[in-house]
């Protein structure tokens, strides 16, 4: 059983039980713009945020923004203070009676904190990165729906390398001897993809195409760095071929990291660094490094409307991991992944325990709730390709993939997307085995 699954969920938990309610709809976020200080010794940040958005609709009294345990020390509008209140994890401001520029708001948050997840921090590693959930990190919509460009400015030791979402814009040197390294993501994308890893790490790369691959760790040599991520760039073509959408940045890294972390965001992937002797051992062991890769396309780039619809993100990138282990290594490779799919889900049915994929709510998901997410998500995957036969399947994915990305999706569309494509009727099979568990 792959070790990712159980691993994520407490910070997944963490990140719903957060949150109120649902992003409100009048709030539209298209730019964040931070500036980041973590601070390895106390395991703290120190941030400001610059936040663009408009309100549709009559303008509320106020909104809202996710903060976790943030503690906020100002607020502005226009350099000028705004009223704000924070309770439930969540910033309230004061927005009724300002003026907006061309419909467009932007209000600057000052912010500090020792969060208790969303990063984590190495000091005896000289390393952190962010997990789930952002706005454990820094002040946002923490919702999958809600998707907009993302600017941050990391200020760290001159000697370590960084990574976050897009492209590394610049680097300068500060005038109290750190560095400030700034990345920018032109592409709109949800804010839990919002992220960066940090450390003196070393640094290679080579070319896949039009994209470079980059490779951060401290761990490896470079001749065992070029062996572990060997298959990176043909993996990321067979994800391209088959989504029938180009890689979407120029750059894409791996990160090995300390920690037993598994973590897909825009435009890299953090991972634990046992992965590098496991891929050494193993020439097949790459399932998370093709994992993670999958959720460049789904999940990062056509993702969940809502964390009922989940298993979109995640049951798909199982099953997109058993394709590509299929086609680099053959039919057997994959029928083994989607027997520990079916496996792991027929225990759980076995228990009483199965349940529809789409969740009527996802506040507490049990062990059993997140192996469906992954496991049945996978094997239902595998069921529909059996069922449309592999041109028809592989079309309609593509066809799918191609109208969302950039979006964010329900079952539903995802169902009527892959019947248009597909030109079957397949109500029966998704009553069967999507929006109903299975007696």
């Amino acid at each position: 059983m792959h070790q990712l699954v159980n691993m994520r969920w407490l910070v997944w938990t963490l990140l719903l039980i957060s949150r109120s309610g649902a992003a409100q709809s009048a709030l539209d976020v298209l730019n964040y713009r931070v500036r980041l200080t973590p601070h390895l010794t106390d395991q703290s940040v120190r941030g400001e945020v610059l936040i663009r958005f408009r309100i549709t609709g009559d303008v509320p009294d106020s909104i809202a923004f996710d903060c976790g345990a943030l503690t906020l020390t100002t607020a502005t509008h226009q350099a000028q203070p705004l009223p704000y209140s924070v309770h439930d994890r969540r910033v309230w401001l004061a927005v009724g009676d300002l003026s907006p520029a061309d419909s467009l708001y932007e209000v600057a948050l000052a912010y500090h904190g020792t969060p208790p997840a969303g990063i984590r921090f190495f000091p005896a590693r000289e390393q952190v990165y962010t997990v789930f959930s952002t706005s454990q990190w820094m002040v946002c919509v923490d919702a999958p729906d809600d998707k907009a460009t993302f600017e941050l400015a990391l200020a760290v030791p001159t000697h370590w390398q960084t990574v976050g979402n897009g492209a590394l814009l610049r680097t300068e040197t500060l005038p109290d001897g750190t560095a400030l390294h700034t990345w920018r993501q032109d592409a709109p994308v949800s804010t839990y993809l919002f992220g960066f890893a940090a450390g003196p790490f070393q640094q290679q790369t080579w070319p896949a195409g039009q994209t470079q691959l980059r490779f951060l760790t401290d761990s490896l040599s470079k001749a065992e760095v070029r062996q572990v991520f060997a298959t990176t760039g043909d993996i990321l073509h067979f994800f391209e071929e088959k989504a029938g959408v180009p890689y979407p940045d120029s750059v894409y890294t791996q990160v090995l990291a300390a920690g037993r972390v598994a973590q897909e965001m825009s435009s890299f992937a953090v991972m634990r660094e046992s992965y590098g002797p496991d891929a050494l051992a193993d020439a097949q062991a790459i399932w998370l490094s093709a994992h993670e890769l999958a959720h460049q396309w789904w999940g990062n780039g056509v993702t969940c409307a809502d964390w009922a619809h989940f298993w979109l993100n995640e049951g798909m990138a199982n099953f997109m991991t058993a394709a590509y282990k299929e086609h680099r290594f053959g039919r057997a490779a994959y029928a083994q992944e989607i027997e520990v799919s079916r496996a792991a889900y027929e225990k759980v049915k076995a228990a009483g325990h199965d349940r529809a994929l789409v969740f009527p709510d996802w506040n507490h998901p049990s062990a059993d709730d997140r192996t469906l997410v992954y496991n049945k998500g996978a094997y239902v995957l595998h069921l529909l390709r059996q069922e449309l036969g592999d041109a028809r399947f592989w079309k309609a994915l593509r066809a799918y993939t191609q109208t969302y990305f950039g979006q964010s999706v329900t079952t539903v569309e995802f169902q009527r997307a892959m019947e248009r494509a597909s030109g079957r009727k397949l109500q029966a099979f998704f009553d069967r085995w999507v929006y109903h568990p299975q007696n």
